[in-house]
């Protein structure tokens, strides 16, 4: 497996420079701190603008978003757990939003995900923030078994949204994980994604920089198309 100084060097000759490399990684991590410290209400609302977004038109989804915000009563975490099927219909007949029956649905059980979070952890953001780095893997997993609609990618746009230190795999990111030797097809699996974790965590000892910063750099040193 190629050392990060390797893939940092190769990022640097293809984007002009440290101040250039520097320029494009955007600092979007918070601290567990910050991140305890967030309503849940933002949380709810990232997870369903993930989840809206994807498969859409992205810039759609953000034009119409305050719009989503008013009809979903500004993703209040109970109100939003308890929609009745009267509540349903009118979403679904909303000019505020994008009328999608199963994702409208899907803000009901990712709400009641969150209420049982809450329950054994005090809050989502907690619970976010105590998650260990080391095993982003086990987040995503979590995730995507007990919420509605969240996909690897879906989880990943959320949780790099909100500041939580973590990886995106896209088409940038892949090639350059087969290129440094860490897997050698699009991670799909859990064995494929727990090689990637390990790659990570190793990389992470030693460049001394978080898993979003990893990830960028990663995506920007090499070119996919």
């Amino acid at each position: 497996m190629k050392k990060f100084a390797a893939i940092y060097q190769r990022a640097l000759e293809r984007k002009g420079g440290e101040k250039a490399l520097n320029a494009l990684l955007s600092n979007t991590t918070k601290s567990a701190t910050e991140l305890t410290a967030i309503d849940d209400a933002h949380y709810l609302d990232t997870i369903s603008k993930a989840i809206f977004k994807a498969g859409f038109v992205w810039k759609i989804v953000d034009y119409k978003w305050s719009g989503f915000e008013q009809a979903f009563w500004n993703f209040n975490v109970t109100r939003c757990a308890w929609m009745s099927p009267d509540d349903i219909d009118q979403l679904l007949s909303d000019s505020r939003i994008i009328k999608h029956h199963k994702k409208i649905l899907a803000v009901q059980s990712n709400a009641a995900m969150l209420i049982d979070i809450q329950q054994s952890h005090g809050s989502f953001g907690q619970f976010i923030a105590d998650w260990p780095s080391a095993d982003f893997v086990g987040l995503l997993s979590y995730l995507q078994k007990h919420g509605s609609r969240l996909g690897p990618r879906t989880c990943q746009y959320f949780l790099r949204n909100v500041g939580k230190p973590g990886f995106i795999i896209g088409n940038d990111g892949a090639a350059a994980l087969i290129d440094a030797g860490v897997i050698d097809r699009y991670p799909s699996s859990n064995k494929d994604m727990k090689k990637v974790q390990s790659a990570y965590n190793e990389w992470q000892q030693q460049s001394g920089l978080n898993l979003t910063q990893i990830s960028q750099i990663l995506a920007l040193s090499i070119d996919a198309s």
